[in-house]
């Protein structure tokens, strides 16, 4: 048993050390070109898939890649390979009906250096969809792999990927999810993570996970905006960050509550001022993971009902569903 974690493990440690792979074209071709010439290429390509996801699991998890607003201020974390996700594929939060977004590679950067390699016949963006995997991991604290459907690479339109957790990849039988989810151990990652973490005490705090209320952290998806709760805090994260250019084109914003407690007092006053700056600023507020005790005070609020859901990730869902409404309403 313990040989068989070790292989799974395996990891490219100039690759996990080194995070240019991830966005340099040229990198990206020479590393599919070994792929094709690897004497065991699918232990090569696992080793692959598990440095990317590991890149993508650091960056949501501690802002690897984010922008820095100024001292003591929040930090947008922003994937290191650009993310745009799009409304949710199955009813977030429906009984038996695991969530799954879609989205896409916008800068097709992968493609481009698949087509130098050689090209491709089927999809082929390993690297974006094991960092997209690992990034989507993080932010939801769960297993979510990202698989490619369609590839610039092999002619069509755009990098499409789907998103869902593996169990929900397990039972639907898919030969390609399956592949990816042999070559990924979540729970060994998110492990080296852990001890990453604790052996370099990094800039973010505790290791509680991706999502932590005590960081400064605000991500950013396009027309999207997640900001965890912090009291009168959050008021001031969302005001700094809705100013910058990286966040031009948000249109809704998610205030995940989860763990917090509103009172009827302070925490009353500090949630309503936050739901105002988000409206100020043209955007929509959306609750989410809000606790029994807090939600007479969020019922309670002095204004028209404000959108909640029960968890993060199906108001991440509801979030992209609302910013695409929006985008085609007249």
């Amino acid at each position: 048993m313990g040989h068989r974690h070790h292989e799974a493990l395996a990891i490219d440690e100039g690759l996990a050390a080194d995070r240019r792979f991830l966005c340099e074209v040229r990198l990206l071709a020479g590393l599919h070109a070994e792929l094709v010439r690897a004497a065991r290429p699918d232990e090569r390509r696992g080793a692959l898939l598990r440095a990317a996801f590991l890149h993508g699991l650091r960056d949501a998890s501690c802002g690897g890649g984010h922008a820095t607003l100024g001292e003591g201020a929040p930090w947008i974390a922003a994937p290191a390979i650009p993310i745009q996700l799009r409304g949710a594929l199955t009813t977030p939060g429906a009984a038996g009906r695991p969530l799954a977004l879609e989205g896409h590679w916008p800068a097709q950067l992968e493609a481009e250096a698949v087509a130098l390699a050689g090209g491709a016949t089927r999809p082929a963006c390993l690297v974006s969809a094991a960092y997209t995997s690992g990034w989507l991991s993080a932010l939801w604290e769960a297993d979510v792999l990202a698989v490619e459907r369609s590839c610039a690479a092999c002619g069509d339109a755009a990098c499409r990927f789907e998103a869902r957790e593996a169990s929900a990849w397990t039972a639907s039988g898919d030969p390609v999810a399956a592949r990816l989810l042999a070559a990924l151990p979540f729970g060994l990652l998110r492990d080296r993570l852990a001890r990453e973490r604790r052996a370099q005490r990094p800039a973010c705090d505790g290791d509680e996970g991706a999502f932590d209320p005590a960081s400064p952290a605000v991500h950013v998806w396009g027309p999207v905006m997640v900001v965890p709760y912090a009291g009168d805090q959050t008021a001031v994260a969302v005001e700094a960050v809705s100013r910058q250019p990286a966040a031009a084109g948000v249109t809704v914003v998610v205030v995940d509550l989860q763990g917090a407690i509103v009172d009827d007092g302070f925490g009353a006053v500090a949630l309503e001022r936050v739901v105002e700056v988000i409206e100020a600023h043209g955007a929509e507020a959306v609750l989410a993971g809000i606790s029994p005790l807090s939600s007479r005070v969020v019922e309670g609020l002095g204004r028209a009902p404000v959108v909640t859901r029960k968890d993060l990730r199906s108001a991440i869902a509801l979030a992209f569903q609302i910013a695409e409404s929006q985008r085609h309403a007249v």
